[in-house]
């Protein structure tokens, strides 16, 4: 899967209509095989876009969980230092 696509659910604060957005288009280029579609993709392309983010924001929404909600920035720390092991500082 594309690497750009982040986790989204059980964080805080919660995931912003932006990042659900955000991923949804990483998604949508990833399926499509276009970075930028043609004017004749266009109209397609977007109205995927903003299927994959209404169905992410149902899932999102409709998830439960027990776990504490996860911290942003501890995640972030977290995948620098995976980043750091694997390709060096």
């Amino acid at each position: 899967m594309c690497r750009n696509i982040k986790t989204l659910f059980n964080f805080e604060p919660p995931a912003t209509e932006l990042e659900i957005r955000d991923a949804s288009l990483q998604f949508v280029r990833k399926l499509s095989g276009f970075n930028m579609p043609s004017k004749a993709n266009e109209a397609a392309f977007n109205r995927a876009v903003e299927d994959v983010a209404a169905a992410a924001r149902v899932l999102i929404a409709s998830l439960v969980t027990t776990a504490e909600p996860r911290n942003r920035e501890v995640e972030a720390q977290k995948a620098r230092a995976r980043s750091a092991a694997r390709f060096g500082a």
